[in-house]
């Protein structure tokens, strides 16, 4: 497609160079062959003044397709900053602009072409102009769903939140990715732009007299049918063939652009992955250590319905610290909180909000080096974390190039070491790779890898083994354990697997509907030592290790968790509990200590603990 519409566009393009310069002057001389048919002398007759109809079609090229390349810029260009901008803009012009441009579509365009050349004098700078913003609304209509479909993926999230300007963000994250359709519609605009200048020109309210394009011959044509019905089929033709040129080309050019469809074989280099290299920091054994993180009653709420209610957590340097719980239950909303990476829909508050010693409990946007390179986070699915229009190397090494300063060699050297210290194979090739080359636990090593470029002291991990098979998700685990024991990274692990976060944290905490149910050092979870009913029921719907577990029957959950709008003010878990009392449906409880050290908010549990003291 791409080579058929290339070459047919090539040669109307060639003809509108020279056509004009070759027969220009031939096809405005006047002869005294009036209206003649079709001859060997004229192959398409002549028109009422004697002038050689072939040789006219052949000279319109020029002024057709500069129109129509000038309507379609225009086209593009405003339709183009009109959708995306409206989607980068804030959230009431995002949805006044999206109600605004579907206004727009809803008129016809050439209604709108037709109003524009009404109110300017007809010629060649009005009818571009109004073909141009009449074909406007269609771009910016595409160009703001798929804005918006881009916009929420995790990279621009990041991206937006890390500094970046929205112009930068339009040139590399939102426009390659939305690139291909875009392409396509170009193609059909520029086709539909011919046809409609044509129809203009038509009507008379298009090029005027003495210059003239395919749709002023046409007309012409179209009055002397019954004389010469050959006269008409040049200009008929020529928009025929240029249109399908266009198309092709569009077709074509956005396969070629696309590069998840490119079968272009990859360069690999069948070298081994080397292991984890020495340590860059030592946890300290002895003394209390460091907090890390520092988290007080966040408040997250969509709206009027809360999501997370009054969750307090600390992480120190060198530990791993687990979320546990069911889907909905607020743990992702929890972990992005503390990255600052929520969606601009959500509201949210803390007490405090302190990550490396540095305050961001504050509504404004902290500083985005101190965001970029304390904080790590490896997202549950790696195909959304990567930009699929950039390389691997190129998004590995723009933390360290933009917050850093590092030079994009020394970058892109520190990339590969990363990515080899992961174990992710031939690691010079995967820096020229797309995201889609690399199977699903390759991307999660690239992500881990770029996670720890930046040397944070945080790594925040949300379900990073969901979307992988059981044997790479044994493989994610064990390196995400070494990276924690040889670099003392703390870290936050989010999973709705008990048996993961028991297997790799030192201490966990269990959410349910918002908030952190009970608190227990992970020995404890691992000999189901817990003491909140809702942790005893995950741990019994789940398989374990030890004994009795394997050889117990699983129990799943009855019942399911209560939506964010169904919270109140008793226990969230008392229709589901079977030691609920008339208390649990009247008050919430609030975490206390426990006798093994952890804690619970259960009135049950307080309940049993004053009747054993």
């Amino acid at each position: 497609m791409l080579v058929c519409g290339a070459s047919l566009l090539t040669v109307m393009v060639l003809l509108g160079i020279f056509a004009p310069i070759i027969w220009g002057e031939q096809a405005d001389a006047l002869t005294a062959d009036i209206r003649q048919g079709s001859s060997a002398e004229h192959l398409l007759g002549t028109d009422a003044l004697g002038r050689d109809i072939l040789l006219r079609t052949l000279v319109a090229t020029r002024l057709t397709l500069l129109m129509a390349a000038g309507a379609t810029a225009i086209a593009v260009l405003i339709g183009i900053l009109l959708g995306a901008g409206v989607v980068l803009a804030g959230r009431f012009v995002r949805g006044a602009g999206a109600r605004a441009i579907d206004l727009l579509v809803s008129y016809p365009p050439i209604i709108i072409a037709l109003a524009v050349t009404a109110i300017f004098t007809p010629g060649v700078g009005s009818v571009v102009v109004a073909i141009g913003l009449a074909f406007c609304p269609q771009f910016a209509r595409l160009t703001n769903t798929l804005a918006n479909s881009v916009s929420t993926r995790q990279y621009v999230v990041v991206s937006r939140l890390l500094g970046t300007s929205r112009t930068k963000l339009l040139q590399r994250h939102v426009l390659p990715n939305i690139a291909a359709p875009v392409l396509v519609l170009t193609s059909v605009g520029f086709a539909t732009s011919i046809v409609s200048l044509s129809g203009l020109s038509f009507l008379g309210l298009g090029v005027q007299q003495p210059e003239y394009d395919w749709g002023a011959l046409l007309a012409a044509g179209l009055r002397d049918l019954s004389v010469n019905p050959v006269e008409s089929l040049g200009p008929a033709l020529a928009i025929l063939l240029t249109g399908l040129g266009a198309g092709l080309f569009g077709d074509g050019l956005a396969k070629y652009w696309e590069p998840r469809q490119s079968v272009r074989p990859p360069r690999i280099n069948r070298s081994r992955g080397k292991q984890l290299t020495a340590p860059l920091t030592a946890v300290a054994s002895d003394g209390e250590r460091e907090v890390v993180a520092s988290l007080r009653e966040l408040q997250v709420s969509a709206g009027d319905a809360p999501l997370v209610r009054g969750v307090s957590l600390d992480i120190a340097a060198g530990e791993v610290v687990g979320l546990v719980g069911e889907s909905g239950s607020g743990k992702s909303v929890t972990a992005m909180a503390l990255a600052r990476l929520l969606s601009p829909s959500l509201s949210w508050s803390a007490d405090r909000l302190r990550i490396a010693g540095t305050d961001m409990h504050r509504s404004d946007v902290p500083a985005p080096t101190r965001l970029a390179t304390d904080l790590g986070v490896v997202f549950q699915d790696p195909s959304s974390c990567f930009n699929p229009a950039l390389h691997i190397g190129t998004q590995l090494t723009e933390v360290l190039r933009v917050h850093k300063g590092v030079s994009r060699k020394a970058a892109a050297k520190l990339a590969v070491d990363r990515l080899r210290e992961v174990r992710v194979s031939s690691p010079e090739a995967r820096m020229h790779q797309y995201p889609h080359e690399l199977s699903g636990g390759m991307r999660q090593r690239a992500m881990i890898a770029m996670a720890l470029l930046s040397e944070p002291r945080l790594l925040v991990a949300d379900e990073p083994t969901t979307a992988l098979d059981v044997t790479v998700q044994a493989d994610v685990l064990r390196l995400l354990h070494q990276i924690n024991t040889e670099r003392g990274t703390a870290m936050l692990l989010i999973s709705h697997d008990i048996n993961v976060v028991s297997a790799l944290c030192d201490r966990v905490c269990v959410m349910y509907a918002g908030r952190i149910v009970e608190e227990v050092p992970v020995a404890d979870l691992r000999a189901g030592r817990v003491h909140h009913p809702y942790t005893k029921a995950l741990l019994a719907a789940s398989p374990g290790e030890d004994a009795d577990r394997v050889t117990a029957p699983l129990k799943p959950l009855a019942g399911r968790p209560p939506k964010p709008g169904e919270v109140g003010n008793a226990c969230s878990f008392a229709p589901r509990c079977p030691l609920a009392m008339p208390r649990c449906l009247e008050e919430d409880p609030v975490l206390l200590p426990d006798p093994d050290g952890g804690q619970a908010a259960c009135h049950a549990v307080d309940h049993e603990l004053a009747v054993a003291r």
